[in-house]
């Protein structure tokens, strides 16, 4: 299992200029929600390390 140091990195955490404010793009159930909500949300099994250079090195 992937462990999250932050949402911060994760590839799912969006930022919505609509809103002016970052989210988690997972559909998440109530208590996840909360958890996230409330920055309790550790060792995220949705966590995938964003990295944008990934498609670059698939091209090589």
């Amino acid at each position: 299992m992937k462990k999250a140091a932050s949402c911060e990195t994760c590839m799912y955490y969006r930022y919505d200029e609509e809103y002016g404010t970052y989210f988690c793009d997972i559909s998440l159930d109530e208590d996840e929600m909360e958890k996230f909500l409330t920055d309790t949300f550790r060792d995220c099994p949705y966590y995938l390390l964003y990295d944008e250079y990934a498609i670059v090195r698939k091209q090589n």
